[in-house]
C-alpha cells in the first residue's frame, strides 16, 4: 500500500516541461498532444489570421466550439498564442518564449524556420537546453524535398498503397493517415530520448523525422525481405490478400452474415476444426505456393455459415480468429467499455465532446485531459509574462 501511495504521488512524467507547438494538421500536433498527455504544458503558436489550418479541416462537417472536431481531437488540453512571425514585435516575444521553453516542434517546409530566424542554430544559441523537433514530408534534401507532405501521397509514393488489395485489384490505401500518425509517434520518441540525454548532459538537441521515412519504417519487415532477394517484387494474393509473405489461410473471409479474420495456423488443423476435407488435401510444403487455391476453398466453405458458428469452433480450438467489426460492433462490445478508451472534453461554454484518450498508462493510471483544444489566441498574454 505504501509503495502504491508513493507511485501516486510522483506526478506526471513531463510535469514542468513546456512545449511550443508551431506545427499544424496532424503529425507535429499529434506528437505535442502525446507530450501534453504525459504532463507537459503545450502552447500552440499560431497565425492570428486563422491559426492552425486544422481548425477548419472538417470530417463529416462535425464542428465543436467554433472549430472542427478533428482539431480538438489532436489539440485537446493545449494553450494558444497568436503571433505574426513576420512582425518584429511578435517575433521578439516568441523568441522570449523559446528562450524559456524545453521543446519546440515545427513542420514548416525546409528553410522556412531559418528565414524566420528560428532555425536550429539560431534557437540553440538562444536556448542551449532546447529540444528542437521538426517533421517534414520527405526530409531536408533530395529531389522530393519540396513535394507536398501529405499522407495519401506518401502512402502512394512509398509502396504502402500497393500492399493492400487483391492481386487483380488496384492499390488500396489505408483508411487512416498512418504515415502522419507514425511520424508523430516517432517525433515524440525522439523528443523523449533527447530530454533524457539533457537530464544527463544539460544540453539540448535536435530531432527530425519525415513522413516518407515513417512510411519506410512501417514496411521494415517486408522491405527486409525485398532488399535481400535481388529486388524481386512479391505477389499479392488473388483471394483474401492480407500479407505479402504469409501463407494461407492468413486473410479476411466473408461468412453468411459478415466477415471473419483468420491469422496464422496450420491448414490441416484448420481443415479438421471446420470440417473441410478439401483443405486437408494440401500438403504443408505447399501452403504458401498454393495459397490462392487454399484461400478459395476456405472462402467458399466459410460463406455457408454465420460468423458465430465458425468462431464457436475456432476459438475453443485455439485458432487465431476474430470477427471483423464495424465501429458500432466494436464500441458495443463490453471489452471496449472495459478499456475506458474515451473521455469527455468541455468547451469554455460548457459544450461537451467525446474523444479518445491517451493510450498510455503511467503507474497504472489512465491519462485523460478534459479540456478542449484552445480557441485561437486565447493565451496570447503568455507572450508578455513568464511561462
Amino acid at each position: 500500500m505504501a509503495a502504491a501511495q508513493q507511485d501516486s504521488d510522483l506526478g506526471m512524467p513531463l510535469d514542468g516541461v513546456t512545449v511550443l507547438d508551431f506545427s499544424q494538421f496532424l503529425a507535429g500536433p499529434s506528437a505535442a498532444l502525446r507530450l501534453g498527455d504525459l504532463g507537459a504544458r503545450v502552447i500552440k503558436v499560431e497565425r492570428p489570421d486563422g491559426g492552425d489550418a486544422g481548425r477548419k479541416l472538417y470530417l463529416a462537417d462535425l464542428a465543436f466550439d467554433r472549430d472542427s472536431a478533428l482539431f480538438h481531437a489532436i489539440n485537446r488540453g493545449k494553450l494558444s498564442v497568436a503571433a505574426d512571425l513576420k512582425d518584429a514585435g511578435d517575433l521578439a516575444k516568441v523568441k522570449a518564449l523559446v528562450a524559456r521553453a524545453d521543446v519546440l516542434i515545427h513542420n514548416f517546409r525546409p528553410g522556412i524556420m531559418e528565414r524566420l530566424g528560428l532555425g536550429w542554430e539560431a534557437v540553440a544559441a538562444l536556448n542551449p537546453r532546447l529540444i528542437y523537433a521538426g517533421v517534414s514530408g520527405y526530409g531536408p534534401t533530395g529531389p522530393w524535398r519540396d513535394r507536398p507532405g501529405q499522407d495519401l501521397l506518401v502512402q502512394s509514393l512509398s509502396g504502402i498503397a500497393w500492399l493492400s488489395g487483391n492481386a487483380d485489384g488496384p492499390p488500396v490505401p489505408a483508411g487512416l493517415a498512418i504515415t502522419d500518425m507514425m511520424a508523430g509517434a516517432q517525433l515524440a520518441q525522439g523528443i523523449l530520448a533527447l530530454l533524457v540525454r539533457r537530464g544527463v548532459t544539460g544540453k539540448g538537441g535536435r530531432v527530425d523525422v519525415s513522413l516518407i521515412e515513417a512510411a519506410i519504417d512501417l514496411q521494415f519487415e517486408h522491405l527486409a525481405v525485398y532488399l535481400n532477394r535481388g529486388g524481386a517484387m512479391p505477389a499479392r494474393s488473388k483471394v483474401a490478400n492480407a500479407n505479402l509473405y504469409l501463407a494461407a489461410p492468413y486473410g479476411i473471409y466473408a461468412t453468411a452474415d459478415g466477415h471473419l479474420a483468420i491469422a496464422m495456423c496450420p491448414v490441416d488443423r484448420l481443415a479438421e476444426v471446420i470440417d473441410c476435407l478439401a483443405l486437408a488435401a494440401f500438403p504443408a510444403d505447399r501452403w504458401f505456393a498454393e495459397r490462392d487455391a487454399i484461400k478459395a476453398v476456405l472462402r467458399d466453405h466459410l460463406a455457408a455459415r454465420p460468423s458465430r458458428h465458425w468462431l464457436d469452433r475456432l476459438e475453443p480450438a485455439g485458432i487465431w480468429a476474430a470477427p471483423v467489426n464495424d465501429w458500432p460492433g466494436f464500441t458495443a462490445d463490453p471489452a471496449f467499455a472495459a478499456l475506458e478508451a474515451t473521455q469527455q472534453v468541455t468547451s469554455p461554454d460548457g459544450d461537451r465532446l467525446t474523444l479518445t484518450r491517451c493510450p498510455i498508462r503511467i503507474d497504472g493510471r489512465i491519462l485523460a485531459n478534459g479540456r478542449a483544444a484552445p480557441r485561437l489566441g486565447a493565451d496570447t498574454a503568455l507572450m508578455d509574462t513568464a511561462p
